[in-house]
Protein backbone atom coordinates (compact mmCIF):
# COMPACT_ATOMS: atom_id res chain seq x y z
CA UNK A 1 0.00 0.00 0.00
CA UNK A 2 1.56 3.52 -0.95
CA UNK A 3 -0.86 5.72 0.57
CA UNK A 4 -4.15 5.40 2.73
CA UNK A 5 -6.89 7.88 1.48
CA UNK A 6 -9.61 8.74 4.10
CA UNK A 7 -12.79 9.55 3.24
CA UNK A 8 -15.98 11.29 5.04
CA UNK A 9 -15.36 14.76 5.83
CA UNK A 10 -16.35 14.37 9.78
CA UNK A 11 -14.14 15.53 12.57
CA UNK A 12 -12.95 12.75 14.84
CA UNK A 13 -13.93 13.10 18.74
CA UNK A 14 -14.15 10.47 21.66
CA UNK A 15 -11.62 8.57 24.10
CA UNK A 16 -9.33 4.81 23.16
CA UNK A 17 -8.03 3.54 26.01
CA UNK A 18 -4.43 2.40 24.74
CA UNK A 19 -3.11 -0.55 25.71
CA UNK A 20 0.16 -1.11 27.59
CA UNK A 21 3.34 -2.06 25.83
CA UNK A 22 4.44 -5.36 26.56
CA UNK A 23 8.48 -4.29 25.20
CA UNK A 24 8.30 -1.54 27.65
CA UNK A 25 6.56 -3.38 30.34
CA UNK A 26 9.22 -6.01 30.28
CA UNK A 27 11.89 -4.25 31.51
CA UNK A 28 10.40 -1.92 34.11
CA UNK A 29 9.59 -5.31 35.34
CA UNK A 30 13.17 -6.10 35.36
CA UNK A 31 13.74 -2.95 37.41
CA UNK A 32 12.13 -4.00 40.34
CA UNK A 33 15.05 -6.07 41.24
CA UNK A 34 17.01 -3.17 41.92
CA UNK A 35 15.52 -1.74 44.78
CA UNK A 36 14.15 -3.37 47.76
CA UNK A 37 11.42 -0.73 47.91
CA UNK A 38 8.05 -1.59 46.60
CA UNK A 39 7.69 -1.04 42.34
CA UNK A 40 3.98 -0.33 41.09
CA UNK A 41 3.74 -0.23 36.93
CA UNK A 42 0.55 0.72 35.40
CA UNK A 43 -1.41 0.03 32.39
CA UNK A 44 0.75 -3.34 31.95
CA UNK A 45 -0.94 -5.59 29.25
CA UNK A 46 -2.20 -8.80 30.41
CA UNK A 47 -0.09 -11.03 28.26
CA UNK A 48 1.54 -14.59 28.05
CA UNK A 49 4.84 -13.12 28.47
CA UNK A 50 4.44 -10.77 31.25
CA UNK A 51 3.11 -13.67 33.54
CA UNK A 52 6.21 -15.42 32.40
CA UNK A 53 8.59 -12.48 33.74
CA UNK A 54 6.41 -12.11 36.63
CA UNK A 55 6.95 -16.30 37.17
CA UNK A 56 10.54 -15.43 37.24
CA UNK A 57 11.22 -12.66 39.14
CA UNK A 58 8.87 -14.34 41.67
CA UNK A 59 11.56 -17.40 41.58
CA UNK A 60 14.23 -15.12 42.39
CA UNK A 61 12.12 -14.29 45.63
CA UNK A 62 10.16 -11.20 44.62
CA UNK A 63 6.54 -10.67 45.52
CA UNK A 64 4.53 -9.85 42.79
CA UNK A 65 1.03 -9.11 42.92
CA UNK A 66 -1.25 -8.17 39.65
CA UNK A 67 -4.54 -6.93 38.81
CA UNK A 68 -7.25 -7.87 35.97
CA UNK A 69 -6.49 -3.72 35.39
CA UNK A 70 -3.29 -3.68 34.56
CA UNK A 71 -1.66 -2.62 38.03
CA UNK A 72 1.38 -4.76 39.03
CA UNK A 73 3.49 -4.32 42.26
CA UNK A 74 6.91 -5.82 42.39
CA UNK A 75 8.97 -6.04 45.98
CA UNK A 76 12.29 -7.37 46.04
CA UNK A 77 13.27 -6.59 49.77
CA UNK A 78 15.96 -9.57 49.33
CA UNK A 79 16.95 -11.64 46.15
CA UNK A 80 16.97 -15.21 47.10
CA UNK A 81 18.57 -16.67 43.81
CA UNK A 82 20.30 -14.68 41.27
CA UNK A 83 19.61 -17.42 38.72
CA UNK A 84 16.60 -17.19 35.19
CA UNK A 85 16.26 -21.17 34.89
CA UNK A 86 16.30 -22.34 31.70
CA UNK A 87 12.91 -23.53 32.43
CA UNK A 88 11.86 -20.41 32.23
CA UNK A 89 13.83 -18.68 30.11
CA UNK A 90 13.20 -20.76 27.27
CA UNK A 91 9.62 -19.37 26.55
CA UNK A 92 10.76 -15.92 26.05
CA UNK A 93 13.67 -14.13 25.21
CA UNK A 94 13.15 -11.22 27.43
CA UNK A 95 13.82 -12.65 30.20
CA UNK A 96 17.68 -11.94 29.09
CA UNK A 97 16.61 -8.49 30.83
CA UNK A 98 17.48 -9.75 34.75
CA UNK A 99 21.03 -10.19 33.72
CA UNK A 100 22.22 -6.31 34.18
CA UNK A 101 19.75 -5.51 37.72
CA UNK A 102 21.09 -8.73 39.28
CA UNK A 103 24.43 -8.02 38.16
CA UNK A 104 23.75 -4.25 39.75
CA UNK A 105 22.29 -5.71 42.97
CA UNK A 106 23.93 -8.87 43.39
CA UNK A 107 27.20 -8.49 41.94
CA UNK A 108 26.77 -12.10 40.18
CA UNK A 109 24.20 -13.72 37.67
CA UNK A 110 23.26 -17.11 36.03
CA UNK A 111 21.36 -16.39 33.03
CA UNK A 112 20.39 -19.17 30.84
CA UNK A 113 20.73 -18.78 27.25
CA UNK A 114 16.83 -18.02 25.95
CA UNK A 115 15.33 -20.27 23.65
CA UNK A 116 14.42 -19.69 19.64
CA UNK A 117 12.53 -17.20 18.15
CA UNK A 118 9.85 -17.16 15.27
CA UNK A 119 11.25 -14.38 13.49
CA UNK A 120 14.39 -15.79 13.66
CA UNK A 121 18.18 -15.90 15.54
CA UNK A 122 18.24 -12.41 17.52
CA UNK A 123 21.65 -13.15 19.65
CA UNK A 124 22.09 -11.51 23.03
CA UNK A 125 25.89 -10.31 22.30
CA UNK A 126 24.49 -6.58 22.64
CA UNK A 127 23.38 -7.22 26.50
CA UNK A 128 26.66 -8.94 27.20
CA UNK A 129 29.39 -6.71 25.22
CA UNK A 130 27.45 -3.90 27.27
CA UNK A 131 28.15 -5.13 30.36
CA UNK A 132 31.39 -6.12 29.68
CA UNK A 133 32.29 -2.76 28.71
CA UNK A 134 31.24 -1.45 32.16
CA UNK A 135 33.41 -4.21 33.99
CA UNK A 136 31.54 -7.13 34.48
CA UNK A 137 32.47 -10.76 33.72
CA UNK A 138 30.86 -13.03 31.91
CA UNK A 139 31.27 -16.58 30.38
CA UNK A 140 28.95 -18.64 29.08
CA UNK A 141 28.91 -22.78 30.24
CA UNK A 142 26.33 -25.12 29.78
CA UNK A 143 23.94 -23.04 27.78
CA UNK A 144 23.99 -20.54 30.87
CA UNK A 145 25.58 -16.91 31.12
CA UNK A 146 27.67 -16.50 34.17
CA UNK A 147 28.20 -13.10 35.07
CA UNK A 148 29.73 -11.02 37.66
CA UNK A 149 30.91 -8.01 38.88
CA UNK A 150 31.78 -5.66 41.66
CA UNK A 151 33.69 -6.37 44.74
CA UNK A 152 33.74 -10.38 46.37
CA UNK A 153 32.08 -8.65 49.38
CA UNK A 154 28.89 -7.37 46.99
CA UNK A 155 28.63 -10.19 45.60
CA UNK A 156 27.56 -12.41 48.43
CA UNK A 157 25.40 -10.03 49.87
CA UNK A 158 21.70 -10.65 47.57
CA UNK A 159 19.98 -8.57 50.43
CA UNK A 160 21.29 -5.43 50.08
Amino acid sequence: MDKLKITGGRPLQGEVRMSGAKNAALPVMCAALLTAKPLTVTNVPLLRDVSTMAKLLEEMGLRVERSQEGRVVLHAPTINEPTASYERVKTMRASVLVLGPLLARCGQAKVSLPGGCAIGARPVDQHVKGLEAMGATITIEHGYMHATAGCAARASSWTS
